[in-house]
């Protein structure tokens, strides 16, 4: 498989669980139904994003409502899934977690946010995911044909160490569910997804709540698929909506055949190294 068909659902969010959900499924049918073959959410899609709601939404993964349905769903529509993020309990702790389903409906990965969001731009946002949550520590990859993806959420995406390290296990892919507000949004979104493309030569793909104006958090919109050499293939605008694009891997063997940085690195005076943890 040398390409395949990319959606990226751009979903309102409500307070209540089980219509959000049901809102969801419809989507991904819609997504199928135009030939996607790879769909992706956004970030805290089955919760209205904001520390005090985390804990009230948290689910235990796969056992939850929201996982059967991204199950079934995957199943169902026989595709392969990125079910954005959710609020994931397991213990005493809560993580920001995306889970990845296959054709099968089968859980292949669960990857936790690594680095958690917390910001004070004074007279515009103050933010502290790290009151409720805690961090992730891994990776998080699954491929689909001949393309290895990795998986970041949202403040993951300024980090361009996590993205090279990606790069570094051969990923053409990076996709990232996600939720900027009203001021970082217009600053940094695009920007950083066209840095991260072309920093590490692949595609990257982010996926926002559509804006709801009334919610206490207001995030920007805007999904955006990057194609390996910097140029935006696909934009949305700030309302429900879902976007596609085709990705051709050759894009990916061109750029680094022509552009060849990954070989011209001087790992002797710099490098980046994924430091395992057990």
């Amino acid at each position: 498989m040398k390409g395949f068909k990319l959606a990226l659902l751009q979903l309102l969010t409500t307070k209540d669980k089980t219509e959000t959900l049901k809102n969801a499924a419809q989507w991904i049918s819609k997504a199928k139904n135009k030939g996607a073959e790879l769909v992706a959410l956004p970030e805290c899609f089955n919760c209205p994003y904001g520390t005090e709601h985390f804990a009230k939404y948290a689910e235990e993964i796969p056992t939850g409502p929201t996982s059967d349905m991204l199950s079934t769903a995957a199943r169902e529509n026989k595709i392969y899934l990125v079910g954005g993020t959710i609020p994931e309990k397991e213990s005493n702790r809560l993580y920001n977690t995306c889970t990845v389903w296959n054709p099968e409906g089968q859980l292949i990965l669960k990857y936790r946010k690594m680095h958690l969001f917390d910001i004070d731009i004074p007279g515009k946002i103050t933010f502290k995911e790290s009151d409720v949550l805690s961090p992730g520590n891994s990776l998080g990859t699954f491929k689909i044909g001949e393309c290895k993806i990795g998986i970041g959420i949202c403040y993951d995406l300024r980090f361009e160490e996590l993205a090279k390290l990606y790069r570094n296990e051969e990923c053409k892919m990076l996709i990232y569910p996600g939720a900027f507000n009203m001021t970082t949004g217009p600053k940094h979104w695009e920007l950083l997804q066209r840095g991260r493309a072309v920093d590490n030569q692949l595609y990257v793909a982010a996926i926002s709540p559509a804006r709801d104006t009334t919610a206490g958090y207001v995030a920007w919109g805007h999904s955006q698929v990057t194609d390996p050499w910097g140029k935006v293939l696909v934009t949305a605008s700030e309302k429900e909506e879902m976007i596609f694009a085709d990705i051709d891997l050759t894009e990916c063997d061109n750029v680094r055949q022509q552009i060849p940085i990954s070989k011209q690195r001087r790992t002797d005076v710099y490098n980046t190294i994924h430091v395992k943890k057990n």
